[in-house]
């Protein structure tokens, strides 16, 4: 048994001081004293935090998921790690297909890998294919050549791995690939579409409750069209927030935060170049050029980000008013919810996975535990 003391403890609800944090390789809950036989921790005034979970995140430090690379998957999690991310969903593009089965395989090779007790890395809990049933004229950054009408009897054997699929409803074929998916487990998420206010409620009535990277790749909100943008808000769905100041004005952090509350997700949508020099780097087979935060295509079109997940919880924090214990909720629990792994990971109950960080007010990681055991 171990316990982390002198710590803030950072709960779904609010902070809590004076308490320990007892864990193994679950959590045990919180104490007023401390076992005689434990490991002490002293967390030094420091935040105690559930690890992070990542649901769309392409690549980090030169890998992508889509590359259908074990040793590029070890690399990004281990990577991700110094984050606080501690659980990811790997995520693929619209590529060939033939491309995106090798990777949908590897990715089901690196789950089992993963979940082992060493491993000492992020842990994958199933991928999340942004694609390819996506509309041509939202593609964004996604390969045009590539992309496929809806079609779930092409995803479900993989319905052991895939966790989410994002996905144009509006597509010939979109409701019924939404209905199967979700009849099969598989989350589903509304994104790279150009779907009417209309479309998208049919689509969260036959069983989407996601939309990717709100705002980016999707039709907007007007004051006569509500746009998938509109039905984001609006509507009891998860929305993901690329919280980095460039994909959505920071302005709009504190509108998001309101609209959404608790069914805000933080994610990164980093690509290969996260955690590398600004240059030229490759997204789903086309070059990427990276000044600063901006990734973007020859053309100009953003192209995923380089965000680090820490980032994000600080910038909601500063720029969305959010309290810190509500922004690594949206990075945390919230995420884990939208891919139904709150039992396991997302906070800090008892019960649940020992994913545990150290971080300060400026969201710094400044150690890690995953399974219980330190890894950073």
């Amino acid at each position: 048994m171990k316990a982390i003391i002198n710590g803030k403890i950072l709960l779904p609800d609010g902070v809590v001081s004076g308490k320990a944090l007892l864990f193994d390789r679950a959590v045990t809950g919180l104490s007023d004293t401390v076992p005689a036989d434990c490991e002490t921790i002293d967390a030094q005034g420091l935040y105690v935090s559930p690890g992070f979970v990542d649901v769309h995140i392409h690549g980090y430090l030169g890998e992508d998921a889509s590359d259908g690379s074990l040793d590029g998957l070890r690399r990004m999690a281990r990577g991700i790690l110094q984050n606080g991310v501690t659980s990811f969903l790997p995520t693929t593009m619209t590529v060939a297909w033939e491309e995106l089965t090798r990777a949908f395989e590897t990715i089901r090779a690196f789950m089992a890998e993963s979940a082992q007790p060493d491993f000492d890395g992020a842990r994958a809990l199933g991928c999340h294919a942004e694609g390819p049933f996506i509309n041509p004229a939202k593609k964004g950054a996604q390969a045009g050549s590539a992309i496929l009408s809806p079609d779930a009897s092409r995803l479900l054997p993989w319905r052991d791995t895939l966790r989410l699929v994002t996905l144009a409803p509006e597509m010939p074929g979109g409701m019924d690939c939404v209905r199967a998916l979700r009849a099969a487990g598989i989350a589903v998420s509304i994104g790279h579409t150009n779907a009417d206010g209309d479309t998208c409620y049919a689509a969260l009535e036959a069983g989407a409750d996601h939309f990717t990277h709100t705002f980016n790749a999707m039709s907007p909100l007007t004051h006569r069209g509500v746009g998938a943008a509109g039905a984001a808000l609006a509507s009891d769905a998860y929305a993901e927030l690329i919280a980095d100041g460039f994909h959505v004005d920071a302005r709009l952090f504190p509108l998001m935060r309101r609209a959404k509350g608790e069914r805000l997700v933080l994610i990164t949508d980093c690509t290969r170049a996260g955690g590398m020099q600004d240059g030229q780097y490759t997204l789903g087979g086309q070059p990427i050029f990276v000044h600063g935060v901006e990734c973007r295509l020859a053309d100009g079109t953003i192209a995923g980000s380089v965000l680090r997940m820490n980032d994000a919880v600080r910038n909601y924090c500063v720029h969305g008013g959010a309290p810190l214990h509500q922004a690594v909720h949206c990075a945390a629990l919230t995420p884990a919810r939208s891919i139904a792994m709150q039992a396991r990971k997302g906070s800090l109950e008892a019960g649940k996975d020992a994913d545990i960080l150290l971080i300060d007010k400026d969201v710094r990681v400044h150690a890690v535990w995953t399974d219980g055991q330190r890894r950073l």
